[in-house]
């Protein structure tokens, strides 16, 4: 298969996991608020997997900016989403750049801020607290909005979630190396 038809698959299977982690809030409002940190449980083979395939810039930058496009043509996209995908994405290519694109160590390091993408799409229940309570309203079944305030309110636990994503996404790549030792080890150097 050609790498470019397997970047494609990448940046597809990267926009599923979103939209699963967004419909978990369907479930109830906190598992969208805090999937976040779990989501790199996936992500890191994701991302790991397009690291080999673009051994240069844009990994970070071809996965965010793919969901970016989609976001804002189908107008989920808001500001807050904007700002922290491109400060995210910015960082792990930074990152990545200064490790070496094809050092496994520079998308050990890099995966760190790009772990943190799904809380940028969740970013405007904080950002902009009115609008997404008015949206739950329109959008989601009688009291969801009830259900969100006090997620929303209790800032000490995005704090612990924001702070549990770390070894989270440590732990995540590490799984996803030892997955994925042919292809990264064969092409990253350690």
């Amino acid at each position: 298969m050609k790498p470019a038809i397997k970047i494609i698959l990448m940046a597809i299977a990267y926009l599923a996991m979103f939209v699963m982690g967004a419909a978990s809030g369907i479930i109830h409002p906190r598992c969208y608020a805090y999937v976040g940190a779990i989501l790199p449980l996936i992500s890191a083979f994701i991302y790991l997997y397009t690291s080999t395939l673009i051994r240069k810039f844009g990994a970070a930058v071809v996965l965010n900016g793919v969901l970016l496009l989609l976001l804002l043509l189908a107008g989920e996209a808001d500001i807050a989403l904007i700002i922290g995908f491109v400060i995210l994405t910015a960082l792990a290519e930074i990152i990545r750049c200064h490790y070496g694109y094809d050092s496994l160590k520079g998308v050990r390091w890099s995966f760190l801020p790009f772990a943190y993408s799904f809380f940028a799409y969740t970013a405007h229940w904080w950002t902009d607290t009115e609008g997404s309570l008015a949206a739950a309203v329109e959008e989601m079944p009688a009291g969801y909005d009830e259900l969100m305030k006090p997620v929303i309110d209790n800032v000490p636990m995005l704090i612990v979630v924001l702070l549990l994503t770390i070894p989270v996404a440590i732990f995540a790549m590490r799984i996803a190396e030892r997955a994925l030792k042919p292809k990264s080890k064969g092409i990253l150097k350690g």
